[in-house]
């Protein structure tokens, strides 16, 4: 799918697209430079994987190095964020540029997040599910060797009904165990297929609740841009266009993805459900779907909510539904362990 409007701005021209990348909506701007900005509102990243290794040497984590390429208010590049907050694992945050990306111009995966590990190995992984199931997987394994990790998520690549080269990557969703550590980190067999499910979820269902909330009026698309632009890496004139501009353009986007996903004309009704099947889910015998500590698909959800606060429909979701203690207690154990790092 593609929607074009063109015309002459000033000097500039502007182009305003949307396309599919990956199974997400992506909104894209084109200046008189060619350069395309990926927004970095909800649900406009996708990923893939890849492995840059230079001599096959071992790491620990202690000597890990990790940067994180994102922006900041992308739910896969914020899913990222909660899982090495919560694991307390230091990082390099670098906001990338939403129409340059020069700060990614070293990879030719020209999207967001990708992280990238040093020194020895250096590792560039892409794709927020399976960064997590990587390092997840790294930090568990007593083989410390992320090499050998990342290649338990190899590329797969076909085409769409269009003709159109896609990338899938296999294994995403799994924590790769040997049988002596699976204990460690799951307490039984339902608990592993409990998290991957609630992780795909995630991805495939609640991800894409958010700009068609986010953007379901015109007051509510231009506050979304504003704080877009606000904590995004944005020239004065790049923020002006991606603003009103991009408001505009999702405003209108937003109606057709209530159409593609089957929505309620009230999308906030699809919101709320979606927040209350999880608040069961979790169930009430239970602190975290993880149990008393969160797990990767309580961090998951977690990271996709976040990029709405602040935001009309956040507040709406925290008050008409019952997700607003989990959504604190993840708030406050990820804090906690921010400062035990500091």
């Amino acid at each position: 799918m593609k929607i074009e409007v063109t015309g002459p701005v000033n000097q500039w021209w502007f182009k305003s697209q949307v396309r599919l990348c990956g199974g997400h909506v992506v909104l894209g701007f084109k200046f008189q430079s060619e350069h395309s900005l990926c927004s970095s509102g909800p649900e406009f990243c996708t990923c893939g994987i890849s492995a840059q290794n230079a001599n096959g040497a071992k790491n620990s984590s202690d000597d890990l190095s990790l940067t994180l390429y994102q922006y900041k208010t992308c739910p896969f590049c914020s899913k990222v964020r909660a899982f090495l907050d919560f694991h307390g694992l230091p990082y390099k945050v670098v906001e990338v540029n939403p129409v340059m990306r020069t700060e990614i111009k070293f990879s030719s995966y020209r999207k967001v997040p990708i992280l990238m590990a040093e020194p020895g190995d250096k590792m560039q992984i892409n794709d927020s599910s399976v960064i997590i199931s990587a390092m997840k997987t790294y930090l568990i394994t007593r083989h410390k060797d992320l090499k050998r990790v990342v290649s338990f998520y190899p590329e797969m690549k076909s085409k769409d009904e269009n003709g159109k080269e896609i990338t899938e990557y296999n294994n995403k969703y799994w924590v790769m165990l040997e049988d002596q550590d699976v204990l460690q980190y799951y307490p039984n067999k339902e608990a592993r297929k409990e998290e991957m499910k609630w992780r795909m979820w995630a991805d495939d269902w609640l991800v894409h609740l958010i700009s068609p909330n986010v953007y379901r009026t015109p007051s509510e698309a231009l506050a979304s841009f504003d704080y877009i632009v606000q904590e995004g890496k944005f020239g004065k004139v790049e923020g002006f266009f991606a603003k009103y501009f991009g408001a505009a353009a999702m405003y209108f986007v937003s109606k057709r993805l209530k159409s593609r996903h089957n929505l309620q004309d009230n999308v906030r009704e699809d919101l709320y459900k979606a927040a209350n099947k999880w608040v069961a889910a979790v169930g009430s015998h239970r602190k975290f779907m993880g149990g008393s500590t969160p797990n990767l698909a309580d961090l998951a959800v977690y990271g996709v909510l976040r990029v709405m606060e602040g935001l009309e429909a956040f507040n709406d979701l925290m008050i008409n539904t019952k997700i607003k203690p989990w959504y604190k207690q993840m708030e406050e154990i990820i804090q906690e362990k921010q400062k035990a790092e500091h």
